[in-house]
């Protein structure tokens, strides 16, 4: 069953389409993702959902019923704001409880209902504080505990983690995953940080330009983009231009700077002079040092690649892991990323160096 279905749904300002029609489902229990650049119309289709604006054409339903037209308050959705939107005079039992109220609830349910919500995002011990008494990570999880304290349908979150430090954040994907979890409840998140999003969604829908450029579960995003814009938006990706020679099935002979590469490719209709790009991850690139200088100009066949000579231009260490920076003739650079080791790396700035990676690892993608 759908929790959330759009039907044709866009967005016009004046003359501005900050939302092309479109059609869209969550899918109930789900965790999703909405996730692009600033004016991508990311949070333009969670406000639509929201009922904070109305649709220029379309139709929204929730649970099967059509809320098109139904104010924000009839909707029965929870939102979870990025500013935390707590009401700094009353202490954090008050916030939570105040839906309650609303709800005309008895003085014994609310009090029952808030503590089991306090113990659900382990912070029984608050109750009595103001906001301003909480760290970043607290106020996120009383603003989060306020949304499922009457038990909502579905959750929207607009921007929930981007006040919070790096460390506070990855805390906060969890605790919202483990909630997502144990509660089941469906839930619709909005960013731009494609960490965030590849962490937490059972699926992004990825946007760019007010249109949907892909949809698909995180490791099929990251693995395999659709398009130039996903390749380049998701993760770190090397890039590669060049022209279709040869259709040989699930794999094409693409014509680039490089020589004659062999690439994985999705779309059976390619035909030969297709302009394409080839999507090479970092982490399915090999470096080793070149034996001498006089073998740069090597290409050898490995496992039916090719292997490049290039200058070792940096090395950045980012935790556990290594990115080298290479620069190939045609002033090309290809980036490598390797396993951390505590062994110092025997390469040096300035370095020559072989880089090659297995053809499977190398996916052609249509021009957008």
């Amino acid at each position: 069953m759908n929790m959330i279905e759009l039907k044709q749904v866009s967005r016009r300002y004046g003359a501005v389409q900050a939302l092309a029609p479109l059609d869209f489902s969550v899918r109930q229990g789900e965790f999703v993702t909405l996730l692009g650049p600033s004016g991508s119309g990311k949070t333009t289709l969670l406000n639509l959902i929201a009922g904070m604006v109305s649709p220029s054409s379309g139709r929204i339903f929730v649970r099967g019923v059509d809320i098109t037209d139904a104010p924000p308050s009839a909707r029965g959705l929870g939102m979870v704001f990025q500013n935390y939107a707590l009401m700094p005079h009353m202490s954090v039992f008050d916030n939570i409880a105040f839906p309650l109220r609303v709800r005309k609830m008895s003085k014994s349910e609310i009090r029952d209902k808030v503590m089991q919500v306090l113990e659900l995002v382990r912070l029984p011990d608050i109750a009595q504080r103001k906001p301003k008494e909480l760290s970043g990570g607290q106020q996120q999880r009383v603003s989060l505990a306020r949304c499922i304290v009457y038990n909502p349908a579905l959750i929207l979150f607009d921007e929930p983690l981007g006040a919070l430090d790096k460390k506070l954040r990855e805390q906060m994907q969890f605790e919202i995953r483990r909630l997502h979890a144990e509660l089941g409840i469906t839930m619709l998140n909005v960013t731009h940080d494609q960490d965030e999003a590849l962490s937490m969604s059972d699926r992004i829908v990825l946007m760019n330009q007010g249109q949907v450029e892909q949809v698909a579960t995180p490791d099929e995003l990251y693995r395999s983009p659709r398009t130039v814009f996903a390749a380049s938006f998701i993760g770190t990706a090397n890039l590669i231009a060049g022209v279709v020679q040869e259709n040989a099935g699930e794999h094409a002979i693409v014509s680039t700077p490089l020589g004659m590469l062999r690439a994985a490719m999705h779309s059976r209709a390619v035909t030969r002079g297709t302009a394409v790009k080839l999507l090479v991850r970092p982490e399915s690139v090999r470096m080793m040092g070149a034996p001498d200088s006089s073998d740069l100009k090597l290409d050898d066949a490995i496992a039916g690649g090719l292997r490049h000579a290039g200058t070792l231009e940096d090395s950045i260490t980012l935790g556990g892991v290594v990115r080298h920076h290479v620069r190939l003739p045609g002033d090309m650079q290809i980036v490598v990323q390797q396993q951390g080791s505590r062994r110092p790396s025997t390469h040096a700035r300035g370095a020559p160096v072989l880089i090659d990676w297995a053809p499977e690892d190398c996916q052609m993608i249509l021009q957008d």
